[in-house]
């Protein structure tokens, strides 16, 4: 203690301040510091604070340094003497002292300025106290709120990313993630579901941890997860102890895995429960209420993203189910073609297309190829595919022509109860000759890949959407005609294969050509290939593909038949026609007649077109017998028989059907129930067929 009347020491009256009752009763001790004489009066309760003895203190703050370190002092006087040059009236601090003992403590000192009226400071009075518990119950307070933040969150991340998932699958993976479960400390997992009274384990633990006999498991079996599905309540083993005397049977199997601790809780979804989870842990005993209860709040929101997951998956199966129904059963063997079906699709629930393939084995060598979609993605749209797909196959299997074909599927498709309306694209290709005659409904364009892989878009002139066109009294569907040779593969598919998020349709078709071009030689291996691209880039779409492949020279043993219209009017039809016939008659081996041919043929068309109202429909035929003869065929709709007439003065008119007998060997006419059918035959050579 200082005496006061020590030295010539100039103190205030009232210096030192009287310590407060209540100080002494909350263990706080108080200072007096006279800034003018220096001398800092410190009761003894605040001595006690600073473990000195009053004989050790000789009133100025210099003998304190002996108790505070030197980093605390310097950080202690910069505050001090920032706080008198800014003009405060009060400061506090947190600092450490070291007692006898070496151990260091907190110590938290709050002191008020008092200044002249010049603003000068004058003398600085405060408490002291020993502040060392406040400061660990407060770091303990922030460390728990700190984890609970750290565990809600890791809750709430885990929610979000559950929220993405469409699969049981994909639930798992979001559970397994090392950004998931692993932060709240668990080593690993073990999840069932409840299904038809047995739990069926869908997830396990560590790796070779799964223990024999409990792939399923009944709910009345002694099991953590039984119990937890009959209870519905969490089960916290908190210890090896509790493990080994709460399951005897399961614990010899897992106690080499190093597991002290263990929560399970029951997956409750719609008030039933569906399964249960279990998060495994090493070096951890005992759970505290807020882990219990995040981890409950877990339980909740893994049952109710399986339970959307299952919903997702059991709806998607049925919707797949049906479509698959509708789709071909097997793919019919075509003499003189390889052919790879591929369908593939979304795993979105319920939201698959109608999307489908077909494969029509049509007489003479033929065989018509579908590629189309339909509307919409949902299981109306799988039905409305069924039905469309049967029509097709049966108008094309009636002998019409690609364009009628194509045209009656339209009528039928407006003629349902629907609003649904569909892309499609018919291909009737001829495996003699390699004539293909394509018709195109708003669907898009195939590919063409050469026997040297090289691979080209084929612009194909089409007509709206089925539905669409019949709507719009549009039925007028142009035939594209071009000849496949032999190892040449026709490419179809729907949009899925080509659409991509911000990429425009020439963009994908450009990728589609680059990826049939580069992929593998074999037909089969080639729409596994692509099909993997779609699947690789996440598409989200149905795909339907259909490659066909002309194999080597083929001769059907029946002849071959090539048909098209060929409408009034219509010069692309006319061109498009007059190339079905040139090429069938070289690929049918009677080059050294195909000038009398194309005569005659384009003399029967030009006569049809001029003398009756409506267009034509012409059929070229490969006749099997005794000798190889060609066929010509040109139907119209009017009933008036053809008359042979000798050409005028002017020689412009009447030599058509004069040429046509002088050119064949037979020719004539044939009433077809409201028109007619003039048609010649042209004997021609036999020729090698390849194998």
């Amino acid at each position: 203690m200082v005496d006061r009347a020590a030295g010539a020491l100039s103190l205030p009256d009232d210096w030192p301040a009287d310590s407060d009752l209540s100080l002494t009763l909350n263990r706080m001790g108080s200072f007096d510091w006279d800034l003018v004489s220096g001398l800092m009066h410190m009761d003894r309760p605040a001595l006690e604070v600073f473990d000195l003895r009053p004989e050790e203190y000789d009133g100025r703050p210099e003998s304190l340094s002996s108790r505070v370190p030197a980093d605390e002092a310097a950080r202690l006087d910069s505050m001090v003497t920032q706080a008198l040059k800014k003009g405060s009236d009060r400061y506090g601090a947190y600092f450490r002292i070291r007692r006898r003992d070496g151990k260091l403590r907190w110590t938290h000192t709050q002191a008020s300025v008092r200044r002249d009226e010049s603003g000068r400071p004058l003398r600085i009075i405060g408490i002291i106290r020993d502040a060392t518990e406040e400061l660990a119950q407060y770091t303990a307070r922030v460390a728990a709120d700190s984890d609970r933040r750290r565990q809600t969150s890791i809750v709430e991340s885990t929610t979000a990313a559950l929220a993405h998932a469409r699969t049981v699958h994909d639930v798992i993976d979001v559970l397994k993630d090392s950004q998931g479960l692993e932060r709240f400390g668990a080593t690993s997992l073990v999840m069932g579901l409840l299904e038809a009274g047995r739990i069926h384990l869908v997830a396990e633990g560590p790796e070779s941890s799964f223990v024999p006999g409990t792939r399923y498991t009944r709910v009345d079996e002694e099991y953590p997860m039984s119990e937890v599905v009959r209870t519905l309540a969490p089960r916290f083993i908190e210890s090896e102890q509790d493990f080994a005397e709460s399951y005897p049977r399961l614990w010899p199997h897992i106690k080499g895995l190093d597991i002290s601790a263990a929560a399970y809780l029951p997956l409750i979804a719609q008030a039933r429960p569906i399964g249960a989870l279990g998060l495994l842990y090493s070096d951890k005993t005992g759970f505290t209420p807020d882990e219990r209860n995040l981890l409950v709040a877990l339980g909740s929101s893994i049952a109710q993203s399986l339970q959307r997951a299952v919903l997702y998956e059991q709806e998607h199966d049925l919707a797949e189910g049906l479509q698959q129904a509708m789709l071909p059963r097997r793919i019919p063997d075509v003499p003189g073609a390889q052919i790879a079906v591929r369908y593939r699709s979304a795993r979105l629930g319920r939201d698959i297309g109608g999307d489908w393939y077909d494969i029509i084995a049509l007489p003479g060598g033929r065989v018509g190829a579908v590629i189309g979609d339909v509307q919409g993605h949902d299981t109306d749209a799988a039905a409305v595919m069924g039905q469309l797909r049967i029509v097709l196959r049966a108008y094309a299997a009636e002998g019409h022509t690609p364009a009628t074909v194509m045209a009656r599927a339209s009528v039928f498709l407006h003629e349902l109860d629907t609003e649904r309306f569909a892309t499609c694209m018919y291909a009737e290709a001829d495996l003699t000759t390699g004539v293909v005659q394509l018709v195109r409904a708003g669907h898009i364009d195939p590919l063409i890949r050469d026997t040297d892989g090289d691979c080209r878009r084929l612009p194909v002139e089409g007509g709206l959407p089925l539905g669409l066109s019949a709507e719009f009294g549009r039925l007028e569907y142009p035939v594209s005609t071009v000849e496949l040779d032999p190892g040449q593969t026709l490419v179809l598919c729907t949009d899925g294969l080509v659409e991509q998020p911000g990429v425009d349709l020439d963009d994908g078709m450009q990728l589609l050509t680059s990826l049939v071009r580069s992929g593998p030689r074999d037909l089969q291996l080639l729409a596994d290939r692509l099909c993997e691209v779609v699947e690789e880039r996440g598409g989200e779409d149905d795909v339907a593909l259909l490659l066909l492949r002309r194999r080597g020279a083929f001769t059907s043993q029946s002849g071959g038949r090539l048909q098209q219209h060929v409408g009034q009017n219509d010069p692309e039809a006319l061109r498009s026609a007059r190339h079905m016939i040139r090429a069938a008659v070289r690929a049918w081996g009677a080059r050294e007649r195909s000038d009398e041919i194309e005569l005659a043929a384009d003399e029967m068309i030009t006569n049809a077109l001029v003398h009756t109202d409506g267009g034509a429909i012409v059929t070229l035929r490969a006749l099997a017998g005794p000798e190889r003869r060609l066929r010509v065929e040109v139907e119209d709709r009017s009933s008036a028989l053809p008359r042979r007439r000798e050409a005028g003065e002017s020689g412009v008119s009447g030599r058509g059907l004069m040429l046509v007998d002088r050119l064949t060997e037979a020719w004539g006419v044939e009433s077809r129930g409201s028109g007619k059918c003039v048609w010649c035959e042209f004997i021609v050579a036999d020729r090698q067929v390849r194998r």
